[in-house]
Protein backbone atom coordinates (compact mmCIF):
# COMPACT_ATOMS: atom_id res chain seq x y z
CA UNK A 1 0.00 0.00 0.00
CA UNK A 2 3.08 2.61 1.32
CA UNK A 3 3.96 1.67 -2.54
CA UNK A 4 1.15 2.31 -4.59
CA UNK A 5 0.93 5.80 -2.55
CA UNK A 6 4.74 6.58 -2.96
CA UNK A 7 4.31 6.03 -7.03
CA UNK A 8 1.73 7.86 -7.32
CA UNK A 9 3.27 10.57 -5.67
CA UNK A 10 6.37 10.43 -7.73
CA UNK A 11 3.96 10.39 -11.06
CA UNK A 12 1.59 13.24 -10.29
CA UNK A 13 5.05 15.35 -9.12
CA UNK A 14 6.59 14.40 -12.56
CA UNK A 15 3.61 15.85 -14.31
CA UNK A 16 3.42 19.08 -12.69
CA UNK A 17 7.38 19.79 -13.99
CA UNK A 18 5.70 19.26 -17.47
CA UNK A 19 2.81 21.54 -17.08
CA UNK A 20 4.92 24.33 -16.26
CA UNK A 21 4.96 27.23 -18.64
CA UNK A 22 7.42 29.68 -19.50
CA UNK A 23 6.61 33.21 -19.36
CA UNK A 24 6.25 34.55 -23.21
CA UNK A 25 7.28 37.80 -24.34
CA UNK A 26 6.11 39.58 -27.20
CA UNK A 27 8.53 42.59 -27.52
CA UNK A 28 7.89 45.09 -30.64
CA UNK A 29 10.07 47.86 -31.64
CA UNK A 30 9.14 50.45 -33.94
CA UNK A 31 12.13 52.39 -35.62
CA UNK A 32 10.72 55.47 -37.36
CA UNK A 33 13.18 57.05 -39.79
CA UNK A 34 13.16 60.81 -40.64
CA UNK A 35 14.73 61.51 -44.14
CA UNK A 36 15.31 65.14 -44.71
CA UNK A 37 15.80 65.95 -48.76
CA UNK A 38 18.61 68.51 -49.34
CA UNK A 39 19.64 69.60 -52.48
CA UNK A 40 23.05 70.17 -53.33
CA UNK A 41 24.05 73.78 -54.18
CA UNK A 42 27.28 75.49 -55.14
CA UNK A 43 29.68 76.27 -52.06
CA UNK A 44 29.60 80.21 -53.54
CA UNK A 45 25.74 80.18 -52.61
CA UNK A 46 26.60 79.12 -48.58
CA UNK A 47 25.88 82.09 -46.99
CA UNK A 48 28.57 84.46 -45.18
CA UNK A 49 27.45 84.05 -41.50
CA UNK A 50 27.62 79.83 -42.34
CA UNK A 51 31.51 80.56 -43.76
CA UNK A 52 32.22 82.64 -40.66
CA UNK A 53 30.92 80.06 -38.27
CA UNK A 54 32.44 77.43 -39.64
CA UNK A 55 35.72 79.38 -39.79
CA UNK A 56 35.74 80.68 -35.91
CA UNK A 57 35.08 76.82 -35.29
CA UNK A 58 37.04 74.76 -37.14
CA UNK A 59 39.83 77.27 -38.68
CA UNK A 60 41.42 74.23 -40.90
CA UNK A 61 37.99 73.17 -41.96
CA UNK A 62 37.58 72.92 -46.33
CA UNK A 63 34.13 72.42 -47.51
CA UNK A 64 33.93 69.61 -49.66
CA UNK A 65 29.80 69.67 -50.38
CA UNK A 66 27.18 71.97 -49.47
CA UNK A 67 23.23 71.37 -49.65
CA UNK A 68 20.33 73.22 -48.59
CA UNK A 69 16.70 71.93 -47.98
CA UNK A 70 13.23 73.48 -48.18
CA UNK A 71 13.52 74.94 -44.50
CA UNK A 72 16.14 77.06 -45.70
CA UNK A 73 18.90 74.65 -43.35
CA UNK A 74 22.43 73.89 -44.69
CA UNK A 75 23.72 70.34 -44.57
CA UNK A 76 27.93 70.97 -45.16
CA UNK A 77 30.26 67.96 -45.64
CA UNK A 78 33.65 69.57 -44.35
CA UNK A 79 37.05 67.81 -43.97
CA UNK A 80 39.84 68.92 -41.03
CA UNK A 81 43.03 66.85 -41.74
CA UNK A 82 42.44 63.32 -42.34
CA UNK A 83 38.77 63.66 -40.60
CA UNK A 84 35.75 64.27 -42.68
CA UNK A 85 31.86 65.19 -41.12
CA UNK A 86 29.04 67.03 -41.73
CA UNK A 87 27.36 69.69 -40.14
CA UNK A 88 24.41 71.22 -39.67
CA UNK A 89 23.32 75.66 -39.69
CA UNK A 90 20.98 77.55 -40.23
CA UNK A 91 21.08 80.99 -42.82
CA UNK A 92 22.27 82.92 -40.07
CA UNK A 93 25.03 80.45 -39.14
CA UNK A 94 23.82 78.97 -35.89
CA UNK A 95 24.54 75.05 -35.40
CA UNK A 96 21.84 72.74 -35.91
CA UNK A 97 22.09 69.09 -33.62
CA UNK A 98 20.89 66.22 -35.68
Amino acid sequence: MKNLFLSAAIVLGSLTTFASTSPISNTIVKSISIVEEYTEIQLSEVPAPINEALKKAYPDAVIDKAYKNEKAEYKIEITVGDKVGSLYANADGSWIKK
